[in-house]
């Protein structure tokens, strides 16, 4: 419950220090599961002192217990070791330090080891962690590779040396961390975040030699399968041998085998990727040389033809046909004037010889009245009238006697 204090009436560090304590006795005992990083059994002494640490959250507590507690599991139990403790927590009051009281300790096997690994990759494979769909590609010729390894180990030999003599010219960023302990989750986490975060780094690969399955935990631990899971940058799992299998391999974007496989995937061959070009070279050269050949072929086929090799015998033949057409049509215009000319000529003679002044110079007149129309009938006019008489040559005044 909370306590009210203020300024003027604040409570002592005793009181703090027993409200703790009766806080902590409330709790209970509880079991609790960690690694054991310290172990102090004093000869003669009645109580044994260890640290339990949590390697995935870089938090220790400490741990005591009766001497016939510990000697139950004194044969299979040792720093390092992962244990299961029920144990009651206990506020020591005059150092304001909290520890746990431990009445029965139990070593985690391999089998129970296993065991919580495989609930643990089903439940991050129902999140979707290990789908194929998240893992990003490998670039082709990374300029700069994040190398997440044990300082001095093996590993770290093997890849550098393996990528570098694959290509001389690929650089590393180089992060030693624990890889094995209580250390090793935290470190190994924290060098991943970094290479992460820098924008040079192409490629990330964690990489360990082989061990025992206590030795390869922390590479199944779900904080850094996590973080993984989170990076950017494609990752590289390189560890132990092919048949190991921490479930780091599951997250990673690119499993290898082992170290050396790792560098040989991350890497190309500086000698291979000689060879392919020099093949692809020489085929390009093929290529173009066949199509060269195949057009020079066709050149030499368009040569051949008797268009190209007289282009005026087309011009002369169809020069020949239009003369020919050109005479013809001459000659049927030529006809058709001349039948028009002689139809106009008869057409010509006939209007002549039926016109009025051809009439008019055979002797004939014609009568007109005073309003210009001609007398056709004696009954038209009347005595004494006046009339034109019109004749070939001219017309000249009438008058009807009656």
């Amino acid at each position: 419950m909370a306590v009210n204090t203020t300024p003027e009436a604040p409570l002592p560090v005793g009181e703090v220090s027993r409200l703790i304590g009766g806080w902590i006795d409330r709790l209970g005992a509880v079991w609790v599961e960690g690694q054991i990083t310290q172990l102090s059994r004093r000869p003669g002494a009645g109580v044994v002192f260890l640290t339990l640490r949590d390697p995935s959250y870089d938090i220790s507590v400490g741990v005591t217990c009766y001497r016939q507690v510990f000697d139950a599991v004194a044969d299979v139990v040792s720093e390092g070791a992962r244990v299961v403790v029920l144990a009651k927590p206990e506020w020591y009051a005059p150092r304001g330090q909290l520890s746990l009281r431990a009445a029965e300790i139990r070593p985690v096997g391999v089998g129970e080891l296993l065991a919580r690994l495989e609930q643990l990759k089903k439940a991050l494979t129902r999140e979707g962690l290990f789908a194929p769909e998240r893992k990003k590609p490998l670039p082709f010729l990374p300029q700069l590779v994040g190398l997440v390894c044990g300082r001095a180990s093996a590993a770290e030999r093997d890849v550098l040396e393996n990528a570098r003599h694959r290509w001389p010219a690929v650089r590393f960023e180089v992060r030693n961390v624990a890889v094995q302990g209580v250390h090793a989750v935290p470190q190994v986490v924290q060098a991943v975040k970094e290479l992460d975060a820098l924008d040079d780094v192409d490629v990330i690969i964690v990489a360990r030699g082989g061990g025992s399955v206590e030795d390869l935990l922390p590479f199944s631990d779900e904080q850094l399968i996590r973080t993984v899971a989170q990076c950017r940058t494609p990752v590289v799992s390189a560890i132990g041998h092919e048949p190991d299998n921490p479930l780091l391999d599951h997250v990673a974007d690119l499993r290898a085998s082992t170290p050396t496989d790792a560098a040989k995937k991350v890497v190309p061959d500086v000698g291979e990727e000689y060879e392919r070009v020099r093949l692809l070279r020489d085929r390009a050269r093929r290529c173009v040389a066949a199509l060269v050949d195949r057009e020079e072929r066709g050149l030499a086929h368009a040569l051949a033809r008797p268009s190209i090799q007289d282009p005026h015998r087309m011009i002369d033949v169809r020069a020949d046909q239009v003369a020919d057409l050109l005479d013809r049509a001459r000659r049927c215009l030529r006809h058709q004037l001349d039948r028009a000319d002689s139809e106009l000529s008869h057409t010509h003679a006939r209007v002549v010889a039926l016109s009025p002044a051809a009439t008019l110079k055979r002797g004939y007149a014609v009568l007109q009245r005073a309003d210009g129309h001609a007398v056709r009938d004696p009954g038209e006019v009347t005595g004494g009238e006046a009339l034109r008489a019109r004749v070939s040559e001219g017309e000249f005044s009438v008058r009807v006697d009656t």
